[in-house]
């Protein structure tokens, strides 16, 4: 398993992940559940007109943390805006569900995908493992 699909596949056995953002001098985070492999790069989305959309264009470094049967994962990455309507399409087909807030033509979906990230998975049992991609 590549080191993008083994931090899909820990988000996604997550379920809930928490994503960090930075506000001024703030630090935001609040729970997501998107994750998406699409293109060779690791995807999320939220709604343009959600504060945490505004917070990754003025600065786009991120964190998320999940944690899982004892064990965390942390994501720093960049969150980079991809505003093809195919990427959309591609996370909301993953997402069913998200399709009652959302649609990919409604100007308000938005997909990141993550750039320079580094996952650390640690546990309280074992020496920490760190995978970039």
């Amino acid at each position: 398993m590549s080191a993008i699909e083994r931090a899909e596949k820990f988000l996604k056995d997550a379920g809930t992940y928490y994503l960090a953002t930075v506000e001024g001098d703030q630090p935001r985070v609040r729970p997501f559940g998107t994750a998406h492999i699409f293109d060779g790069k690791l995807y999320i989305q939220t709604g343009k007109v959600k504060p945490v959309s505004k917070q990754l264009h003025i600065n786009p470094k991120a964190e998320i943390s999940a944690f899982v049967n004892g064990e965390w994962i942390r994501i720093a990455c960049e969150l980079i805006e991809d505003d093809r309507r195919e990427a959309r399409v591609s996370m909301l087909d993953a997402y069913p569900t998200l399709r009652g807030m959302y649609n990919e033509d409604d100007g308000n979906a938005e997909v990141f995908y993550l750039k320079n990230a580094t996952a650390t998975y640690s546990s309280f049992t074992k020496a920490p493992e760190v995978e970039t991609f």
